[in-house]
């Protein structure tokens, strides 16, 4: 991609959003600090860029294009963070073959900080995901799932926090519940905890003990279920907690242009991104913050 059609798609974001409230001439270039949120949703084992008969997906994707994306970000913003909101297996050959290295092995070379698990990551077993771990150069959260009777017992953590140009920013991961999705014999003794509660907790847990001046929750539990709207979903997370400041969602394969802009409990702003599926998209999240103001954001989707 030439870098002028690439500054004309990542500068197409949308309006800055208040996540409290600060007006745009608050700011002084002098004293904002940026830090940038890139993301990316069920790539499902798509390794190589969609042909040129692949109707609307045609050229889009592949894993060598979002590299040449990612490095070019970083290079306007070392402050940037590189997370994955699940369903890294299943959904091409590669999978059937390799079982997941490739995968892991290119996110690794990719730089990817963190990820969660999503439900088609267990499509080897838990064992199958395990035995894959040691070619993950990134780590995995997840809060609601609990393994400690499993192989994974350790090896993924609630949350992780980052601190980028002394800002404290702290991910937690959330997964769909399994039953019904996937077999027992595949995700063994895990055990499936409220996600709503899991939220509530972890985000507190973020704010006020880890004090993080941004807090994301990276979810594998779908965008919103219209025919179900109690279903525990991103949205439904988002109106529920008051300390999330960007949920990161998966599973649904949503794409969504911009953030959704959701009120969580005490009326305050939380952003909600997806990027479709298949590796097709980056989303990208830039916060501004500046030393007593409150936070502010904007939002985009890149087109791989």
């Amino acid at each position: 991609m030439k870098r002028r059609t690439f500054i004309q798609h990542t500068t197409a974001a949308g309006a800055l959003i208040g996540l409290g409230g600060l007006s745009l001439s608050s700011f002084s270039p002098k004293t904002t600090k940026k830090i940038t949120i890139l993301h990316t949703n069920d790539v499902h084992s798509h390794i190589d860029p969609f042909g040129p008969n692949d109707g609307r997906n045609a050229n889009k994707g592949g894993v060598a294009r979002r590299a040449s994306l990612v490095e070019s970000i970083r290079q306007e913003n070392p402050n940037t963070l590189l997370l994955d909101a699940g369903d890294i297996f299943q959904g091409t050959p590669y999978f059937n073959y390799y079982g997941g290295e490739l995968e892991f092995k290119l996110m690794s070379m990719l730089k990817y900080d963190l990820a969660t698990i999503g439900n088609h990551d267990f499509d080897n077993g838990i064992d199958g995901l395990y035995a894959q771990l040691p070619h993950a150069d990134f780590d995995f959260v997840s809060a609601n799932y609990d393994f400690k009777n499993t192989v994974l017992d350790t090896h993924v953590k609630p949350f992780k926090t980052f601190i980028k140009d002394g800002v404290k920013i702290g991910v937690f991961g959330l997964g769909i519940e399994l039953e019904g999705l996937v077999g027992k014999k595949h995700y063994k003794e895990t055990v499936y905890n409220d996600p709503i509660e899991i939220a509530q907790d972890m985000s507190r847990i973020l704010k006020d003990n880890e004090h993080c001046d941004i807090v994301i929750c990276l979810s594998h539990l779908g965008y919103f279920y219209k025919n179900n709207p109690d279903k525990v979903s991103d949205l439904v997370i988002a109106r529920q907690t008051k300390d999330i400041d960007l949920i990161i969602g998966g599973h649904t394969h949503t794409f969504l242009p911009k953030p959704t802009i959701e009120k969580n409990s005490v009326g305050k702003n939380v952003l909600v991104n997806q990027v479709g599926c298949y590796g097709l998209y980056l989303g990208q999240i830039d916060f501004y913050l500046e030393t007593g103001q409150e936070l502010k954001a904007k939002g985009t989707t890149i087109v791989v």
